[in-house]
């Protein structure tokens, strides 16, 4: 791993220097037909992840995150409005946009080389790689070169989410979108993994789109914070987190920009 930086890129690299943001979510609705009628689940959504950027989106349950994440990465169409990538729009999934989910998804009959390996035999490793020396950078960008050969089956929840983010870094897609990636491991094992996504996230100068439900991760992870509504999700406000790197979890700014963030939590109650 490398060693965490104490700074915040979000005042160096926040996209202004490039023609577009590397994410832009424009006007996105997002209506479903149920058996009992038509279900909004999000209404005229927009923000913006600069080039380089780690943004999180926080809102309650039910509120439309895990929908805008998966418009995003092409895996659904909006209702209304667009997402464009680099000033492109978004039509279908692809290799700019490697993906990380709560469920890890790992293939079981495959080792965890093989499994950061599937991308690579669809699409190639990139230039100046072949194929094993991808697979085995990104082992050690998550710590994991010593599972190389394990099967999904003998690792840790924790370990499995590594194999994931390996897995989704293995092409090297510019963006990195992330749903409730560490929602599943215990309390101990998610501070382990926010300090070395923010490793992986500064070597490797990632924009990261994080879904969330956890505030305290969003505040100690996240340049800025988008906070979405109660169903149908629309955008309430975009919090800037302007505090150095690492981040002290129980220090005043940190805890003021975490109640800033509730209380539109508890204004929706």
């Amino acid at each position: 791993m490398t060693a965490q930086h104490s700074h915040n890129r979000s005042d160096a690299d926040d996209g202004r220097t490039h023609e577009h943001p590397q994410i832009r979510v424009d006007d996105v609705s997002k209506i479903y037909q149920s058996e009992s009628g038509p279900v909004e689940a999000l209404a005229d959504v927009n923000f913006d992840v600069g080039h380089g950027e780690f943004v999180s989106i926080v809102g309650p349950s039910g509120s439309g995150k895990s929908t805008v994440f998966r418009i995003i990465a092409g895996l659904e169409a909006a209702t209304e409005g667009a997402v464009l990538v680099d000033g492109d729009p978004v039509t279908e999934p692809g290799p700019d946009r490697g993906m990380v989910f709560q469920d890890d998804a790992l293939f079981p009959w495959r080792t965890v080389a093989g499994n950061v390996a599937y991308g690579l035999e669809e699409v190639g490793p990139p230039e100046g790689f072949t194929t094993e020396e991808r697979v085995d950078y990104c082992l050690e960008l998550v710590g994991l070169t010593d599972k190389a050969d394990a099967y999904p089956r003998e690792l840790s929840g924790g370990q499995r989410q590594r194999v994931g983010i390996a897995r989704a870094l293995a092409v090297d897609p510019p963006i990195l979108l992330m749903d409730e990636p560490f929602g599943s491991v215990d309390a101990r094992t998610k501070t382990s993994l926010h300090r070395e996504l923010l490793d992986i996230w500064m070597e490797t100068e990632k924009t990261i789109c994080f879904v969330t439900h956890d505030i305290e991760e969003a505040v100690y992870l996240s340049d800025r914070i988008v906070v979405f509504s109660t169903a149908p999700g629309t955008v309430l406000d975009v919090i800037s987190v302007d505090l150095p790197r690492p981040r002290d979890r129980t220090g005043d700014e940190f805890t003021e920009i975490k109640a800033d963030v509730l209380a539109y939590f508890e204004d929706e109650e």
